[in-house]
C-alpha cells in the first residue's frame, strides 16, 4: 500500500501503534509494533486470522501457554564464534525458549480446528529436545553448574568442601584454646578477604603463631590467621582456581554443542517474536472490541457500527458516550459527500474510515459489527485539517492546493481519498467551482472518496452523479446540538444562521446577513434542514417498524415450524394406526380360518378362502409406494423405542416404589426416641428426642436442636 508518513500521522496511526506496543512482552517486539506499516492483502489476511485465533483463546478459556520470555538474539550471534563461552544466564534463556516451543507444539494440535494458522506456524519448526537435555546435564534449577557436569569438577568440589571443613575445625580449635588466655581482644575474631581471623591484642601477636592479614585502625588489634589454617587456606584457593578453569572448560564445550542448533534456535526466536506481536494485537483487540470482518477481493466496503479506536479508548476513560458510523462504498457508489454543521463529527468520520483501513491492512482487528465487510486499497491519500506550512511560508490554501496536486497525479481506481472541507480556503464562489472540477476529475478516475463540504454546488453535483451519494451529520434543529449520527442519502445543512443565533449573535446582524445572501440559497438551506429533520423522524419510525416486523416474522416462522412438526407427527401416527389396524384385521381373518377348520370346514375350502386373501394382499403390496413403507417402518421403530423407554421408566418407578416401601418398613423398626441418627449427606450425629404424629422428628445435637422429616434421617 502506498501512503506517506505525513498521511499516517494525519490519520493518527502512530498513536494507535503506541497503544498496542505496551501489550508486547519484549521491548524489541514493542519497537517493531511502532514501526508497522500496511501489508499486502495475502500477508495481512494470514496475520488477521492468527490474531483472531489468539483472541478466541481469551474468550474460550483455552489459554495458549505463551508466557513472558527473554530473547536470545545476542547469544545467537556470539555462540558461533570459535571457542566462545556463553554465561550461565544465557543457557537458561536458551532452555526457556526451547521449552516454550515444546509446550506450544503440544498445545496447538489438540485444538487444531480452533488454531489452524497458529498451528501451521508452530508445526513447521523443528523441535530439538536435545538442547534442553544438554543444558540440564550441566545446570541445576538454580542456574548453577552441577558437580556431576564432569568427574574432575566433582573431585575438585569434594576437595574444596574438605578444605573448608578443615579450615573451620582448625580455626575453632585454635579459638577455643586461646579463649582461656588473655591474648584475644573482646571481639575475639573478624573477617578479612572472606577469611576468618583471630583478633589478637597487638602486645601478644608474637605469641600466636600464624599469618598476619591486617591491623586495626588504632593498631591495638592484629588480625592473624592461625598456623593450623594457613596450609588449608592455600589448598582451598588452588582448588577454587582449578574449579573455575574446569567450569570454564565445561561451558565452552556446552556452547560449542548448543551452537550446532543455532539455525533451529534462530527459527524459535523469530517465531516467538512473531507470536508476541500477534498476542499484543489480540490483547489490543480485546480492549477495543476488535473483530475480523469479512475481507472482500471485490471492491465492497461496508462498515456497520464502526468506532474510532482511539476516541473509543479516550471516551471510555472519561466516561463519555461515543457514536458509531455506518455506511457502504462499492464500485457503483464510490464517493460519499458528508455535509452538516461544524463540530458535528465529519472529520472524525473521515479519520475513522482511514484508521480502520490502515488497521485491517496492517493485520490489526477493527472495532466494527461482525456484519461489516472491507477490502484492500492500493493507496490512501488524505487532506484533513489545517495544512498551513510555516517552514515553506505557504498559506493554508496554497498548502492544500500543493497536496491536491499530488493527489491528482497519483490517484486511480484503487485509491481511497479522504478530503476534509473540500475546496475551502479561497473565495467561496471560485473555490467552490475549483472543488467541483476536482470532484469531476476524481469521479472520472473511478477513485473511492469520502469528502466533507459546506458548498451547496458540491452537494448538487453529487446528487446528479449516479455513483456518488450525499450524507449528513445529523443536528437537532431545536436544541442545535450535534447528534453525531451519519445519515446517508441526503445533504445536510450547515445551520449557519441557527448556530450564530444560539451563540448570541444579535438578531439584526443575522437578519442583515440573510438579506445579503441570495434568496434561493437561504430557501435551499431551510429546505435541507426541514428534510433532514423529517427524514430523521421517518428513519426512526422505520427502524422501530422494522424491529417489530422482524420480531413478528420470527414468531410467525416459529409457529409455522411448530405446526408443520405437529402435522407431520399426526400424519405419521395416522399411518401407523392404519397399518396396525390392517394387520389386526388380517389376524382376525386368520383366526376365523382356524376356527372354521376346527369346526369341520373342509381343508380345501379353507385353503381356497386363504388364497383369495393372499391375492388381495399381494395386489395391495405391489400397488403401494415402497418409500412410504420404509418411512412407516422408521416411524414404527422410533415409536417402539419410545414405548420401550416408557416401559423402562415405569419399571424403574415401580422398583423405586418397592425400595421406598422397604425403607419405610425398616424405618418403623429403628425410628424411636434415643436412637442416634444423622441427616442424609451430613457428618454431624445427633440423638432422637421426640417423634410426633406427622413423622416430624426432633434431633438433639447437644449445642442445638432441629426438627426434620423422618424420611431425611439415616440410622447410625
Amino acid at each position: 500500500m502506498h501512503i506517506t508518513k505525513d498521511q499516517l500521522e494525519e490519520l493518527e496511526f502512530p498513536e494507535l501503534l503506541a497503544e498496542i506496543a505496551p501489550f508486547a512482552y519484549s521491548p524489541k517486539t514493542a519497537y517493531k509494533i511502532t514501526q508497522l506499516t500496511p501489508f499486502s492483502i495475502d500477508e495481512a489476511e494470514v496475520s488477521l486470522k492468527k490474531v483472531a485465533e489468539f483472541l478466541s483463546s481469551f474468550e474460550s478459556g483455552n489459554a495458549i501457554p505463551f508466557n513472558e520470555y527473554e530473547d536470545i538474539e545476542e547469544e545467537l550471534k556470539l555462540m558461533v564464534i570459535e571457542n566462545f563461552r556463553l554465561e550461565n544466564a544465557a543457557f537458561i534463556r536458551i532452555k526457556s525458549l526451547t521449552e516454550q516451543i515444546g509446550r506450544l507444539q503440544k498445545f496447538f494440535p489438540v485444538y487444531g480446528e480452533l488454531f489452524l494458522n497458529l498451528n501451521s506456524d508452530i508445526s513447521s519448526l523443528e523441535y530439538r529436545k536435545e538442547i534442553i537435555d544438554k543444558i540440564d546435564k550441566v545446570f541445576n534449577r538454580f542456574a548453577e553448574v552441577k558437580s556431576e557436569a564432569s568427574p574432575v569438577l566433582k573431585t575438585l568440589r569434594t576437595a574444596i568442601s574438605h578444605a573448608r571443613k578443615a579450615i573451620q575445625e582448625n580455626f575453632n580449635r585454635t579459638l577455643t584454646a586461646l579463649s582461656s588466655t588473655d591474648f584475644l581482644d573482646d571481639i575475639r575474631e573478624s573477617i578479612i578477604d572472606d577469611q576468618r581471623v583471630l583478633a589478637v591484642k597487638s602486645g601478644y601477636k608474637k605469641r600466636v603463631p600464624g599469618r598476619v592479614l591486617g591491623v586495626s585502625k588504632t593498631g591495638s588489634i592484629t588480625y592473624i590467621q592461625p598456623e593450623s589454617v594457613v596450609k588449608h587456606q592455600f589448598k582451598l584457593r588452588e582448588d577454587i582456581e582449578e574449579e573455575k578453569k574446569e567450569v570454564d572448560k565445561i561451558l565452552r564445550k556446552l556452547t560449542a554443542e548448543i551452537a550446532e542448533f543455532q539455525p533451529q534456535l534462530s527459527d524459535y526466536q523469530t517465531y516467538i517474536f512473531d507470536l508476541d506481536l500477534t498476542r499484543a494485537k489480540a490483547k489490543f483487540a480485546e480492549n477495543i472490541g476488535g473483530i475480523l470482518p469479512k475481507i472482500n477481493r471485490h471492491k465492497t466496503l461496508r462498515l456497520v457500527n464502526a468506532y474510532h479506536p482511539l476516541l473509543l479508548l479516550r471516551n471510555r476513560e472519561e466516561k463519555k458516550q461515543i457514536f458509531p458510523q455506518t455506511f457502504t462504498l462499492t464500485e457503483h457508489n464510490r464517493i460519499l459527500c458528508i455535509s452538516g454543521p461544524n463540530a458535528g463529527g465529519k472529520s472524525i468520520t473521515l479519520k475513522t474510515v482511514g484508521l480502520l483501513q490502515l488497521m485491517i491492512q496492517s493485520g490489526i482487528l477493527v472495532p466494527v459489527h461482525p456484519k461489516s465487510e472491507m477490502f484492500f486499497f492500493g493507496s490512501i491519500m488524505t487532506d484533513i485539517g489545517d495544512n498551513q506550512s510555516i517552514e515553506n511560508h505557504l498559506s493554508t490554501y496554497s498548502s492544500r492546493l500543493k497536496k491536491m496536486s499530488a493527489i491528482i497525479r497519483e490517484s486511480d481506481e484503487n485509491t481511497l481519498l479522504l478530503i476534509d472541507e473540500f475546496g475551502t480556503g479561497s473565495d467561496p464562489e471560485l473555490g467552490g467551482a475549483l472543488a467541483e472540477s476536482f470532484l469531476e476529475f476524481f469521479y472520472k478516475k473511478k477513485s473511492f472518496a469520502i469528502i466533507t463540504t459546506h458548498y451547496t454546488n458540491i452537494k448538487l453535483v453529487i446528487e446528479q452523479l449516479p455513483n456518488a451519494q450525499n450524507a449528513a451529520m445529523l443536528f437537532d434543529e431545536h436544541s442545535l446540538e450535534p447528534l453525531y449520527k451519519l445519515e446517508v442519502g441526503q445533504a445536510g445543512s450547515s445551520f449557519t444562521f441557527e448556530v450564530a443565533q444560539k451563540n448570541k449573535i444579535p438578531a439584526f446582524i443575522i437578519n442583515s446577513a440573510k438579506k445579503k445572501v441570495e434568496h434561493d440559497i437561504v430557501n435551499l438551506d431551510k429546505t435541507i434542514v426541514k428534510l433532514q429533520q423529517e427524514k430523521f423522524e421517518v428513519e426512526k419510525l422505520k427502524t422501530n417498524l422494522t424491529e417489530q416486523k422482524e420480531s413478528t416474522q420470527n414468531k410467525k416462522e416459529n409457529l409455522e415450524k411448530l405446526n408443520e412438526q405437529l402435522q407431520q407427527k399426526l400424519f405419521n401416527f395416522q399411518k401407523l394406526y392404519e397399518e396396525e389396524h390392517r394387520k389386526l384385521q388380517f389376524g382376525n381373518k386368520i383366526e376365523g380360518f382356524i376356527d372354521s377348520y376346527v369346526k369341520g370346514k373342509s381343508r380345501k375350502d379353507v385353503v381356497k378362502d386363504f388364497v383369495k386373501i393372499l391375492e388381495q394382499e399381494k395386489f395391495r403390496k405391489l400397488g403401494s409406494d415402497k418409500d412410504e413403507t420404509k418411512k412407516l417402518q422408521v416411524v414404527k421403530r422410533k415409536i417402539t423405542q419410545q414405548l420401550k423407554k416408557v416401559d423402562v421408566q415405569e419399571k424403574i418407578a415401580e422398583t423405586n416404589e418397592k425400595l421406598e416401601d422397604k425403607r419405610v418398613k425398616e424405618r418403623a423398626v429403628w425410628l424411636k426416641v434415643g436412637q442416634r441418627v444423622r441427616i442424609a449427606g451430613s457428618t454431624s450425629v445427633g440423638t432422637i428426642e421426640k417423634i410426633d404424629k406427622n413423622q416430624k422428628v426432633t434431633v438433639n445435637y447437644g449445642m442445638f436442636k432441629t426438627q426434620i422429616s423422618a424420611e431425611e434421617l439415616e440410622r447410625i
